[in-house]
C-alpha cells in the first residue's frame, strides 16, 4: 500500500518556460493541478497562471492571491523562477544587477511566504531551485550566484523554521537544456560539446520531493550530469 501523498494544487513559478515548464508538466502528468506565476503566460492555454514581475514582492503576493481565488490554495509551491546578468560587476548597471537578486531571491521569498498560510493548513511542500553556482561560486556572476547562494541559506533556514509544519526541499540544478542561455554572449554560452541534464529529468526529481509522505522529508538535492563542470 503505497504512502505516496497526492500532489493537489501545485503553484510553479517561472512555469512558462525551462525547468519551470517541465515541473508544470510532470505535475499535469503525475495527476496534480499546476499554476503557473511567470511574467508570460505558460504555453499550453489551458494551465492556470497569473502573470507577474517577480522582481517585484507585492505582485508575486498578489499573483498569489489570484491564483487562489481561481484554482484553489495550492498543497506544494515550486520556485522555479530565474534570471541572470553575466559580466563583471563594474560592467553591469546597478538596476540590471539587482533585478537577478529580486528576481531570483526576493521573489522566491515573496511567494513561498504568500503561500505559507496554505500549506500548513495541510503540512504542504515547498521546492525553492538554486544551482550548483549557489554553492560554489564562478566569476563574472556575481548578481546571479549572490542570489542562488541566497536561496540556499533561506530555504534551509526555512526548513528549519517550519520543521513539523511544512516541507522543505532545495533542488540544486546543474546545467540544463532551455532558453536560460540565449542571449548571452558567446564566452558565456555552454560549449559545443558540453553535456546538459534534460529539464524533464530533473523535474521527475522535483516530483519525488513532492511525493513524500507528511513527515518525511527529501531536505537537499544536486541534480547534474555526471560532467558537470560547477561540481564538486
Amino acid at each position: 500500500m503505497t504512502r505516496e501523498r497526492d500532489l493537489g494544487v501545485v503553484y510553479v513559478t517561472g512555469g512558462a518556460s525551462g525547468l519551470g515548464a517541465a515541473v508544470v508538466e510532470a505535475v499535469a502528468k503525475a495527476g496534480g493541478t499546476p499554476a503557473v506565476i511567470d511574467i508570460a503566460p505558460p504555453p499550453d492555454e489551458g494551465v492556470a497562471h497569473a502573470v507577474a514581475d517577480l522582481s517585484d514582492s507585492s505582485a508575486a503576493e498578489a499573483a498569489v492571491a489570484d491564483l487562489v481565488s481561481r484554482v484553489g490554495p495550492p498543497r506544494a509551491v515550486v520556485t522555479a523562477a530565474g534570471t541572470d546578468a553575466c559580466g563583471p560587476l563594474a560592467e553591469i548597471d546597478t538596476q540590471t544587477w539587482e533585478r537577478v537578486v529580486r528576481v531570483n531571491l526576493f521573489g522566491t521569498a515573496a511567494v513561498v511566504r504568500a503561500c505559507l498560510p496554505h500549506l500548513e493548513e495541510v503540512r504542504g511542500t515547498v521546492v525553492t531551485v538554486a544551482s550548483t553556482l549557489g554553492l560554489r561560486p564562478a566569476g563574472d556572476a556575481t548578481a546571479y550566484c549572490a542570489s542562488k547562494f541566497g536561496v540556499v541559506g533561506f530555504t534551509r533556514a526555512l526548513a528549519m523554521e517550519l520543521a513539523g509544519r511544512v516541507g522543505v526541499t532545495l533542488l540544486v540544478p546543474g546545467g540544463m537544456r532551455t532558453h536560460f542561455f540565449d542571449g548571452r554572449t558567446e564566452q558565456y554560452k555552454p560549449g559545443p560539446d558540453a553535456e546538459l541534464n534534460d529539464p524533464a529529468d530533473v523535474a521527475q526529481t522535483v516530483l519525488t520531493a513532492l511525493r513524500q509522505p507528511v513527515g518525511c522529508e527529501v531536505r537537499e538535492m544536486v541534480v547534474a550530469t555526471s560532467t558537470e563542470p560547477s561540481w564538486p
